[in-house]
């Protein structure tokens, strides 16, 4: 069995005295697995961090193996490891898709918006919005989308206010009613309107993280959603925070 693509560097650990085994994310294979020999190597190593686009050859002799990687260096995003809120950017990303993704399951869609958000933390543009709507992209890839169109209660596509917790479809206030403070507040971002028209994305990533902690971790994995990731959602809120307060 053999295949040749490029991907992105999830996640390295080490495999006896000299090798290392890499998770990466490709468009066709989805996240794969492989073994790198000589990969604790100093020259390899620089070039097997998480983020690292690679030209990868896999090679088994069953598809149902491990199978070895060849691997060279495409893009090494060194932009990523130079500033701190990247950095736990990227370890966020990286983390969650290892979490939730099934090996060997391929996302296209999910792989392009990982690649597009990498891009952008590499840069240094503002991307707390982008990250955002990556992990909206996350939950429906992995079966558990949020329906932002309408209320669930009354149809109405404007005035839509709140999430529900459980469905994660989108309430109306009217709809909302007396139910409203066990709903999860739709900031404007996320087309909120009424009093959360501000861009919220505390609030987003609130609504996000409800659903991978119910859904994803409770329902689907079974373990904790991984520390990297709220520790990004605290930095981004201090980010957020004016001086002064």
């Amino acid at each position: 069995m053999e295949w040749q693509a490029e991907g992105t560097v999830l996640a390295r650990r080490t495999h006896g005295e000299t090798a290392v085994i890499l998770d990466v994310l490709t468009d066709l294979h989805g996240r794969h697995s492989g073994l790198v020999p000589g990969g604790v190597s100093q020259k390899r190593a620089a070039m097997l961090q998480p983020g690292t686009r690679l030209d990868l050859r896999w090679r088994a002799r069953r598809d149902d193996q491990l199978g070895t990687f060849a691997v060279e260096p495409v893009r090494l995003r060194s932009g990523l490891m130079a500033d701190p809120l990247a950095l736990a950017g990227l370890n966020a990303v990286c983390s969650l898709l290892v979490f939730a993704l099934p090996e060997r399951d391929p996302h296209p869609a999910l792989v392009s918006d990982t690649e597009r958000l990498l891009d952008r933390m590499e840069t240094g543009a503002d991307w707390g919005a982008d990250y955002l709507h990556w992990e909206i992209r996350l939950l429906e890839e992995m079966g558990f989308g949020l329906d932002l169109s309408a209320c669930a209660v009354t149809g109405a596509r404007d005035g839509l206010a709140y999430v529900s917790p459980r469905s994660g479809r989108a309430v109306s206030r009217e709809g909302a009613g007396e139910w409203a403070d066990r709903l999860l507040p739709l900031p404007g971002m996320l087309g909120g309107a009424g009093d959360n028209r501000g861009e919220g994305l505390a609030e987003g990533l609130a609504i996000t993280g409800h659903f991978l902690t119910t859904r994803i971790a409770g329902e689907l994995v079974g373990r904790p959603v991984p520390a990297a990731r709220q520790r990004l959602v605290d930095r981004l809120a201090r980010g957020q925070q004016k001086p002064g307060y």
